[in-house]
């Protein structure tokens, strides 16, 4: 393994949770530090959007109406002109 330095920044609390879990654990800063960003990954890299989420269903009951989204004014149109003349 070619390992590299990299430093970071660490707010005094998060050094001491580091220093605490480092003994309770019996592993050193870097393998805790190393877990860390390999969970926190694959975390990132397993989270779905919601598109993803939704895109079994999208277009899964169609109304046979291809123009649908283009005709939308006018059916409210329709739906409103009609309910005008039922009064």
């Amino acid at each position: 393994m070619n390992a590299q330095i990299t430093t970071a920044r660490l707010p005094s609390e998060t050094r001491n949770k580091l220093l605490v879990l480092s003994r309770i654990k019996g592993k050193t800063k870097s393998d805790i530090i190393k877990d860390s960003i390999e969970m926190y990954y694959e975390y990132e890299e397993t989270e779905i959007d919601s598109f993803t989420l939704g895109e079994p269903c999208f277009g899964k009951y169609g109304s046979g109406e291809s123009d649908r989204a283009v005709t939308y004014k006018e059916r409210i149109k329709k739906k409103l002109s009609d309910r005008m003349s039922d009064c």
